[in-house]
């Protein structure tokens, strides 16, 4: 059979489309068959408002959004933005580098997430979190990630990001199976380098990761495959419609 997962895009992929003609952009995603989308801030060619009834418009289910941690000076935004797209999901896109540099920092880092946590639950919401490569990468001999598993509030969620666990040399098969249901999404990009941090990316399906593996390992804990890719060797909108029609044909 094909995968049943559902796909989305994070519309990271098209930034640069998206301030030249938001909704023509938003119009060929759905055209393309993606049934969903992630959003991380707008353009000035729009308002989330405007956006949002463009996406219901075309039934296109906001995922999350990925927003600064709602706390401080950004809370209320961050809270205001998650109403106006009737979205429940809020993820942190990533915390830097050198709040991973010690495991001191690891925990205070952990500390953070869970404080943004309870804002979200507090109103509301769900919070989650996206990796990177640096979070799978060894600190005195220990993963970050395995202090999110441990450390972490039960009730935040993850985005694994397969490629940058890739990235820094872990089997993302594995990594899924440890997270388990705290897994409920999963971002899909590929390329022929994957160790290459900066190296251009391509459409899923034309690297090298080994997409049928993972999309198995997580049927049974994933709800969507949410495409991103940061930046591309080739026509970003044609990787955004190959990454589509690839997914969408895995035999599983």
């Amino acid at each position: 059979m094909t995968t049943t997962l559902p796909i989305a895009l994070q519309l990271y992929t098209v930034r640069d489309l998206l301030r030249e003609d938001f909704e023509g952009v938003i119009h060929r995603v759905a055209e393309i068959g993606y049934e969903g989308v992630e959003t991380a801030g707008f353009p000035a060619s729009t308002t989330p408002e405007k956006a949002t009834r463009l996406f219901a418009r075309l039934g296109l289910e906001v995922t999350s959004a990925h927003t600064p941690l709602p706390l401080g000076d950004d809370k209320n935004r961050v809270l205001d933005a998650a109403a106006v797209l009737d979205c429940r999901r809020i993820i942190s896109g990533h915390l830097p580098p050198e709040e991973y540099a010690s495991i001191d920092k690891i925990k205070r880092a952990c500390g953070r997430l869970n404080e943004a946590n309870a804002v979200a639950v507090a109103n509301g919401l769900e919070f989650g979190v996206h990796n990177h490569w640096w979070e799978f990468q060894t600190v005195k001999g220990q993963y970050p990630y395995q202090f999110w598993l441990e450390e972490l509030d039960p009730a935040i969620f993850f985005e694994l990001d397969l490629y940058w666990i890739q990235s820094a040399g872990l089997d993302p098969v594995e990594i899924i199976k440890a997270f388990g249901n705290r897994a409920p999404l999963l971002h899909v990009k590929d390329g022929p380098t994957p160790s290459d941090t900066s190296a251009p990316m391509t459409a899923v399906g034309d690297g090298v990761l080994d997409y049928p593996d993972f999309i198995e390992a997580a049927l049974s804990s994933a709800e969507w495959l949410i495409v991103e890719l940061d930046r591309c060797a080739t026509d970003m909108m044609t990787a955004v419609e190959k990454s589509y029609r690839y997914l969408s044909e895995i035999a599983i």
